[in-house]
């Protein structure tokens, strides 16, 4: 009986047939995980902003889970001596009210609906802004103009009397239908600035080469366009987050907006009304939740800047190449080791 050469070497042809592929196949999921995970957080990480303003939000995601499980006393219960001052009492760290009221209990409960609405009105405001700058911007022509020509109606109405009407009309109680409602149009200079950029990206090379071979426009905009636009695109979700935080509590402040939900905005109306911005004594009622404001307003900026460096291509090359090196460094050590 003849034996075939890889019965006499003991080698099974099917095995090696099955390991490239598995091969192939963890190499590429490396590299999506070296591309799409690891070096974005090295980028990010490095950035000594990017570390303050997740310490800054994170602690702002803490204060809103505090109040979701009830791991502090609720306003309404909350009944201590009136007036107390900063830190006089650490019971009430932030003091207390004309009415014996927690300040910290206020601040707390009130930080998971100014979380959901900023988020909301900022992922409104950018996502309409991107879908129509894009598109407008790649496809030209009819649709460049009908979506620019409803982008400048928009921008006509004065934003903040219809902020006003539908508050007015709507008496939102959701706090993500108010962020919306809040950013309702702001959006429209936006789309109008993404898509003078888009009318440059798109003479790029890679463009032309991706729609010459017959990518999908969905496709193009996907992976060509849009990461292009991204470190525009983060730094404006940061202020239209930090518009919906400070025209929602502007609106609470001046009670436009109901007062059924806690806001920061109401404990300023209450202080302002209570006679703190003429005493002394009563003026960390107005400083606790101006604090809070600037603080999360402060954590968005860093986060925001940090993040910015995540979509810098020449960033992320840099920080691939030092990546790739180490690796490689460490590969050889172990070698030497073993060797």
């Amino acid at each position: 009986m003849k034996h075939t050469e890889s019965e006499n070497t003991g080698v099974d042809w099917r095995s090696e047939s099955t390991s490239a592929p598995d091969v192939t196949r963890r190499e590429r999921l490396r590299e999506v995980y070296e591309d799409g995970v690891r070096t974005p957080l090295l980028v990010a990480w490095a950035d000594w902003r990017t570390r303050f303003g997740l310490l800054i939000v994170g602690g702002y995601l803490a204060m809103a889970l505090v109040a979701v499980f009830g791991l502090w006393r609720e306003p309404s219960t909350s009944q201590a001596p009136r007036y107390l001052m900063l830190f006089e009492n650490m019971n009430y760290p932030l003091g207390t009210t004309a009415s014996g009221t927690d300040l910290a209990a206020l601040i707390i409960y009130s930080t998971p609906d100014i979380l959901l609405m900023i988020t909301a009105g900022a992922v409104w405001a950018t996502g309409v802004a991107v879908a129509i700058g894009t598109i407008a911007g790649y496809k030209g022509g009819q649709v460049d103009q009908a979506l620019m020509s409803f982008s400048d109606l928009v921008m006509a109405i004065p934003g903040l009397p219809l902020v006003i009407i539908l508050a007015v009309t709507l008496n939102p109680e959701n706090p993500i239908l108010l962020g919306v409602i809040i950013n309702i149009s702001y959006w429209a200079g936006l789309g109008r600035s993404l898509r003078s950029q888009v009318l440059t990206i798109r003479q790029n090379d890679y463009v032309e080469a991706s729609r010459t071979m017959g990518v999908s426009t969905p496709r193009i905009i996907w992976k060509d366009i849009i990461p292009n636009l991204m470190p525009y695109v983060t730094v404006n979700f940061v202020f239209a987050a930090r518009y919906v935080m400070f025209a929602s509590v502007g609106l609470f402040f001046l009670g436009v907006l109901p007062y059924s939900k806690q806001n920061w905005g109401v404990t300023l109306n209450f202080a302002y009304s209570g006679g703190a911005l003429f005493s002394w004594s009563a003026a960390h009622w107005l400083l606790a939740p101006m604090l809070a404001i600037m603080g999360l307003s402060l954590g968005l900026i860093l986060l925001g800047q940090g993040m910015d460096r995540v979509f810098n291509p020449r960033v992320r090359t840099r920080m691939a190449g030092e990546s790739k090196s180490t690796a490689s460094d460490d590969e050889d050590t172990g070698l030497t080791e073993v060797l």
